[in-house]
């Protein structure tokens, strides 16, 4: 009797542990489970270098923020002399009406502030794009982790807004389907917009497949996007409740993609002066230096939201901003809108900085010598931003327009000055943000290197890594149970 049950014990464990073993594919409806993948960010050939004001009215409307006056003045000021000029010898001047910013059809109004814009540039100043795949055609769209859609240049926009631009062409995909009665009405910060139906298609970005993604396909573009003829669209990356689409709003990529991810993460390496890149599905550990400080965030608006009060200037102590203030981690803003009490607080250590009135922001001479800030993350992290990075434009030969200017509202924006110092981590599993400061040491490059040349194989040595470990933990288990059922049955 014994004999016969320890028999049948011991070949029920050995059944459990082929299947242990097995190697499982998972799937998610049509997404199939894989480690992670990488997107590099492409130079953008029509920059032509940042334009500090503009960038700054971008950010403000982005948000709804109230506009300085002096503001204002100065892109007024700006716009008549692009007039005068249509070909200004300074790059940074380049401006016209936004009466004449749209073609084919009126782009949608934004949300109100408590300004006019009155001008816009004529040339976008994105400095980097990223390559994704819809119905097989590659299209160069800016990730934005600050909005929600997924749109892009089309066939169905006029000759003239076509012209330079790669398009995506629904009657080229099989995989392409209308929804009926959808559409998209958008609007940026500086004034541009785009607006049209939208559809469903595969989307491949990096290699991650999902059949059935909401695009939302442009049937009309402000000038400025189609005068930047590298930029052919936008992927949001904040939370879908901010998604324009109507009457009913639409998943992200993220959204959809992210339980089919090894980790339900992205992360930006956004470093100054560098291509960089957008990684789905997993953190590469060669790209910070130290553990990665993680804090909670606040969906409730729909964006990577924290607690953001305290801050220190150079090696100084920590001081206190705001009380209760909150931030908000966004690729697609290039400032660092800030309580103005840090802003104050910091060019106080710069020689020759002032509220420059002719182009409506703060501006200090170019040899100034900038400290670094750190700035508070969710309570658990001070992060360190470069004086270098917040040194964001020139405005003339000897003034330079400062990255880091003050917020018009309780909400802080921190945009890609800090990016540039930081390695900033995207967790959707647990609504959690991490960062740590990127690797600047000269390992940096063979590490990336390495990293690169061995991404295919990572990727199967960590899904072997998390198998195996699973396994041993449950054949752990099993083995104790198969000791006391024998004990038992003996």
């Amino acid at each position: 009797m014994e004999s016969t049950t320890l028999r049948s014990l011991v070949f029920f464990f050995g059944l459990v542990a082929t299947f242990v073993n097995a190697t499982p594919v998972e799937k998610r409806g049509n997404i199939q489970k894989r480690g992670h993948f990488l997107v590099p960010r492409v130079p953008n050939e029509n920059f032509n270098g940042h334009n500090g004001p503009r960038q700054l009215i971008k950010a403000y409307r982005k948000y709804s923020m109230p506009i300085p006056q002096g503001l204002l003045d100065a892109m007024d000021a700006m716009a008549a002399q692009a007039a005068k000029n249509p070909e200004p010898p300074v790059k940074a001047a380049g401006f016209k009406s936004l009466a004449e910013g749209v073609t084919n059809q009126s782009a949608a109004a934004g949300a109100p502030g408590t300004g006019i814009v009155t001008a816009t540039p004529i040339r976008n100043d994105v400095e980097y794009v990223s390559p994704i795949k819809i119905g097989g055609q590659e299209v160069n769209v800016d990730f934005d982790s600050g909005s929600s859609d997924l749109w892009v240049f089309t066939s169905m926009l006029d000759a003239q807004s076509q012209q330079g631009h790669q398009l995506y062409d629904p009657s080229k995909s099989q995989n392409s389907k209308m929804i009926q009665g959808g559409s998209f009405s958008i609007r940026y910060g500086d004034g541009s917009g785009a607006q049209g139906v939208v559809g469903t298609d595969v989307v491949d970005i990096g290699g991650a497949v999902v059949q059935d993604q909401a695009i939302e396909m442009a049937t009309a573009v402000s000038q400025q996007f189609v005068e930047d003829s590298a930029n052919n669209g936008l992927l949001g990356l904040a939370f879908s409740k901010l998604n324009t689409v109507k009457p009913d709003k639409q998943k992200t990529f993220f959204d959809n993609v992210m339980t089919s991810l090894a980790e339900p993460v992205f992360t930006a390496d956004l470093r100054k002066k560098t291509v960089g890149a957008y990684e789905f599905g997993r953190i590469d550990t060669t790209k910070f230096t130290g553990q990665m400080a993680w804090i909670p965030i606040n969906t409730t608006s729909g964006f990577w939201q924290f607690s953001s009060e305290k801050f220190a200037v150079g090696n100084g102590q920590p001081q206190q901003g705001t009380a209760g203030g909150q931030a908000i981690a966004d690729t697609g803003t290039t400032l660092m809108l800030a309580n103005p009490t840090m802003v104050q607080a910091y060019y106080q250590q710069v020689q020759g900085a002032k509220q420059d009135q002719t182009v409506g922001g703060i501006t200090f001479p170019c040899n100034a010598e900038l400290p670094d800030l750190m700035v508070d993350i969710g309570g658990v992290y001070m992060a360190r931003v470069k004086g270098s990075d917040i040194n964001f434009a020139q405005v003339d030969s000897r003034t330079c327009f400062g990255g880091l200017q003050a917020t018009t509202s309780k909400l802080q924006i921190y945009g890609d000055i800090l990016f540039k110092s930081q390695f900033v981590a995207f967790n959707g599993g647990n609504m959690s943000l991490g960062m740590a400061e990127h690797i600047v040491n000269s390992q940096q490059g063979a590490a990336a290197a390495d990293n690169n040349k061995n991404n295919a194989g990572s990727s199967k040595a960590s899904r072997a890594e998390r198998s195996s470990y699973a396994n041993g933990v449950l054949m752990v288990g099993l083995q104790a149970t198969l000791i006391a059922m024998v004990i038992t049955a003996v």
